[in-house]
Parts: C-alpha cells; structure tokens; sequence
C-alpha cells in the first residue's frame, strides 16, 4: 500500500498522461504538489522500482505500467458524475416510448462511443433466451410484404419479403395464422427445425404455393435467428483515432480480433458490478483495456462493454456506465 504522497504522485501522473498522452515529467508533478524537484523525482524512481511507473525511450518523463493503471483503478480513482448534458442525452433515448429494448440498447450505445470517443459493444440475449411471440405482415406493393417477427424479449425483425405475384394475401394469413398458432413460444434457435418437421409437413392442406411460401419463411427466420444472436458494434474504427493507435498494423490487429465472434462473446460479464479488465487481462490485446458490466432491462439481459487504450478515462467510462446500469435496473 501506497503512502499518501506516493499514492498522489501516481495518481497525477496516471490523470495527466490519460489527457495528453504524454510522458510526464517530474516538473509538472511539483507544480501541482508544490514540493521540491528531488522529492517529486525521489518518489517517481520509488513508483517505478515498484512497477508502477515505466519510462520511454523519447522522454525523460513517465507513463503508467498495467501495474500502475490497476493500482490506480483499484485504489485511487473515484468515478466521475455523468455531466447534465449527457445524462440528457440518454434521458431522451430512455424517454422514446416508441422504441424497443433492442433499439433502446442500441442507441444508447451511440450516445456512449459518441460521449466517449470508443467503442462500444453490447452483447445480448442469444436466440435461445428469446421466445417467438408473434409474426405479422403487411402488403406493401403488388408482390411485396413486410414482415415483422417480435419475440417476448421485445427483439423485432423486419424482412421485406418479395413472392410470386399468383401468390394471394390470403395465403399468405394463412401461413402467418399458422405459424402463430404452432411456433408463437418457440425460443427462436429452435424455429428452423419446427418448420422443417412440424410446419412443412402440414403445409400444403392450407396453403397451394406451399413451397415457395415455406422457403421464403424459413429463409427469414433463419436470418433472424442470426440477427437475434448477434453482437452490436459502435465506433470500431473510434481506434484511430487514438494517438496510441497510429500504426495502421495495429489496429487492423485489433479490428480483425472484433470480426472473431469468439473474441467478443468472451466480453460476456459473468460478474455483478462494473469490471475492468487492462491490457493483458483484456484477453483482447495487450494495448486495450476493456471495461464492462451486466444489465438487465425489462427483463432483458445482457452485457455492455466498451473498449478504448490503457490511456482510458476510466473514471469517466465508469461513471458513464454506471449511470446506465443504474437507470436499466430501475425501470419496470
């Protein structure tokens, strides 16, 4: 444990490389401590025999280690209030009556990489959590409808789904009525299989254009089944802009280890609470710090996670978080 002065000598360095991402020299520490340079330079060669502190081959000046950001996030930050202006941000997107709990999540994710600057990623139900709750059309032209399949989560799906002009409205209700009496409760990873051995076996007793019907549904409950298990990017490319982040290499590094779906579905938090996960811990990339945190939204659940540098305003990030997890789990 860190004595006082230490602990502030960290926690300055640790503030002040996090907005400028420049090493920081011992003189801007004993400006803001008012002691003397030999005992600011004294306590900075402490911090870094400790590995809290590392130096660079550029500057005479320090960056914080992992070491040093975990010993700061565990013991001397105090998350930052969300400001009045993005707390209004939110509010209108949790005030919009009009969207569902995946548009919701899903714009609120936009507010937060926007607010800031990285990125941001949900991961929800998958698609065996979410139960077929209902299947409506509507005609839009000659030959087209719009479907939508809602589930009991509050997941909806629209589909534009364009079929044979001898194909009437009224055969396409029937399959529709039939699909909400048989199917409606079905977790939506198992519908592919209850249409191929319970709808398409008694298909053709209602409806004459049975196959092409029955292939353009299950074409779209499959794509469906896709979109329900599917993880929601915000700002990928926020990497860029990060000083940190200039090599190109890099960041397509990064940006490939986002296109494994096996990488993201590990963000998935097991824990209570926000956690925070630097660098190595990320078991991302040794330069990204991951921080996340569960939700659970009219009984939706999932988890939010948001990616940036080691150079993360984590206090910011925290506060942010909070702030949402606080508000989801609070609405009824």
């Amino acid at each position: 444990m860190l004595n006082e002065r230490r602990s502030e000598v960290l926690r300055i360095i640790v503030e002040e490389y996090i907005k400028s991402a420049h090493p920081v020299g011992s003189d801007y520490v004993c400006k803001k401590l008012k002691c003397s340079s030999a005992t600011v330079r004294n306590e900075m060669m402490y911090l870094e025999e400790l590995g809290y502190l590392e130096k660079t081959h550029t500057s005479s000046g320090r960056v914080p280690s992992e070491e040093g950001y975990r010993y700061y996030v565990d013991k001397l930050m105090k998350p930052k209030n969300i400001t009045g202006e993005d707390m209004l941000k939110l509010q209108t997107i949790f005030r919009n009556n009009s969207l569902v709990i995946s548009d919701t999540i899903k714009k609120s994710l936009e507010i937060i990489s926007d607010i800031t600057n990285y990125t941001t990623i949900a991961l929800g139900n998958t698609a065996r959590e979410n139960k077929l709750k209902k299947v409506e059309t509507v005609p839009l032209d000659e030959n087209k409808i719009l479907t939508m399949m809602i589930t009991d989560k509050g997941f909806v799906e629209h589909k534009n789904m364009v079929l044979p002009s001898d194909i009437s409205t009224k055969e396409v209700k029937q399959i529709v009525d039939l699909i909400n009496k048989l199917l409606v409760g079905t977790p939506i990873n198992e519908i592919s299989s209850k249409l191929e051995f319970e709808i398409k076996p008694i298909i053709p007793k209602y409806v004459k254009q049975h196959e092409v019907l029955y292939d353009a549904f299950y074409t779209a409950f499959s794509e469906f089944k896709e979109k329900a298990s599917e993880v929601h990017f915000v700002g990928k490319n926020n990497f860029l802009n990060q000083p940190e982040f200039s090599n190109v290499d890099k960041v397509k590094d990064i940006l490939a280890k986002f296109d494994n779906i096996n990488n993201i579905k590990a963000m998935k938090e097991e824990n209570g609470g926000i956690n925070i996960y630097i660098g190595e811990e990320s078991e991302l990339d040794s330069d990204v710090s991951v921080i996340k945190t569960k939700y659970n939204y009219n009984g939706e659940e999932g988890t939010i996670a948001i990616v940036g540098p080691k150079r993360m305003e984590y206090d910011k990030v925290v506060g942010i978080l909070d702030y949402i997890k606080n508000h989801f789990e609070n609405t009824k």
